[in-house]
């Protein structure tokens, strides 16, 4: 099976699945040495994308508790590979049991029966958004080399769900705490900053799981603090990158960055944001007066805000029955047990941010290759 690594400087590489006993171990080469990391720096971002953290997502209770295996000594990466393994606490098979001869509607069951002849039906397999776990704990090290290499901070949330849309006038203003936190200290557990906006989702979501069905919805990812020049112009664009990045995740139906699809009414002179200069800590700075381009011209970054967006699709893995077929091509009926989110937005979050900040954290590692 190909196709388990990603990126060049900074490369992370990933095996495991949804319902093994080990779940997932991930490789990261690439770590520059003497960066600060622990367990528990890991465990933050984990923490907000592991399963059971709210009564909006799905009740598995995996603790999701990282152990480092190599690549750290004292505290600090040591520049060599690292390896993080995490375990399955909580994976019950047998919700699947039933379904081994079926295919799910929205899965990739017959694509993998397709393409292998064989798949594992627990919970996915391979294809189970169990392995974003890796990819969380990668992107804590990519938030760590980009903090480090000049105060790069990668923050998501959630902008819509089904046809409730958040209002966030400045994205590059959105801040984690907004994203986690309620001006009263409770936990934000959709991950909207706008909160009118938040309690609105929070029911839609609520509506739908107890009507046994899910919806989809859309995200903001916000990358503050990244240099202009990162990118290369033809087929390793920046932006290229990051679609690539967010469309490996599960569920990602669509990617836009800037005024995305926007663009299609516009006139150029609506379209271009234009140059001037602004004084930062004393420099002059260019700078461009409105973000249309999303901080990319080129496929290089220009130095404002990077803002993407991912649309992502309802949880397919329904209750409620379904129409399907068996491997045979017989007609049949599905319904799908187990503990699934009916909603996938806000445990989404952290895995966008972190693929984001893995494709920032491999060009800035590039760029400063080029440069030196």
């Amino acid at each position: 099976m190909a196709g388990n690594s990603f990126g060049q400087a900074f490369r992370i590489t990933t095996a495991g699945e949804s319902h093994g006993p080990g779940n997932v171990v991930i490789i990261v080469d690439g770590v520059p040495p003497g960066i600060p990391l622990t367990v528990e720096d890991l465990q933050v971002d984990l923490d907000r994308r592991r399963p059971g953290q709210s009564k909006i997502v799905t009740q598995r209770n995996e603790s999701d508790t990282p152990e480092i295996l190599s690549g750290v000594f004292e505290g600090r990466t040591t520049g060599t590979s690292l390896a993080i393994l995490i375990r399955n606490e909580d994976q019950r098979s047998r919700d699947y049991g039933n379904i081994a001869s079926l295919y799910r509607p929205g899965h990739a069951d017959y694509s993998f029966d397709a393409k292998y002849g064989f798949r594992d039906y627990r919970g996915g397999g391979r294809s189970s958004a169990r392995e974003t776990t890796a990819r969380v704990a990668a992107g804590v090290i990519a938030k760590k080399i980009l903090a480090e290499a000049g105060g790069g901070r990668v923050v998501g949330y959630v902008t819509q769900v089904g046809q409730i849309r958040a209002d966030v006038p400045d994205p590059a203003l959105v801040t984690l705490e907004q994203v986690e936190r309620r001006p009263d200290g409770e936990p934000n557990i959709v991950r909207c900053p706008d909160l009118n906006a938040a309690d609105k989702m929070i029911a839609l979501i609520e509506e739908c799981r107890k009507a046994g069905d899910s919806i989809g919805g859309a995200a903001e990812i916000v990358a503050t603090g990244i240099p202009a020049g990162l990118g290369e112009p033809v087929f390793d664009k920046i932006k290229a990158d990051l679609a690539k990045a967010l469309f490996s995740l599960p569920a990602v139906l669509g990617v836009e960055y800037g005024i995305g699809f926007g663009c299609v009414t516009m006139r150029g002179s609506e379209h271009n944001d234009l140059f001037t200069t602004e004084e930062v800590d004393g420099e002059r700075k260019i700078v461009t007066r409105t973000n249309r381009h999303g901080g990319m011209l080129g496929g290089i970054t220009t130095g404002m805000p990077l803002v993407l967006r991912a649309a992502v699709k309802p949880t397919s893995s329904l209750p409620i029955e379904q129409e399907t077929v068996t491997r045979e091509g017989e007609p049949a009926t599905i319904q799908t047990r187990g503990r699934h989110d009916p909603c996938l937005l806000p445990r989404f979050i952290p895995m966008a941010e972190a693929m984001v900040a893995i494709v920032l954290a491999d060009h800035w590692l590039r760029w400063r290759g080029q440069r030196s």
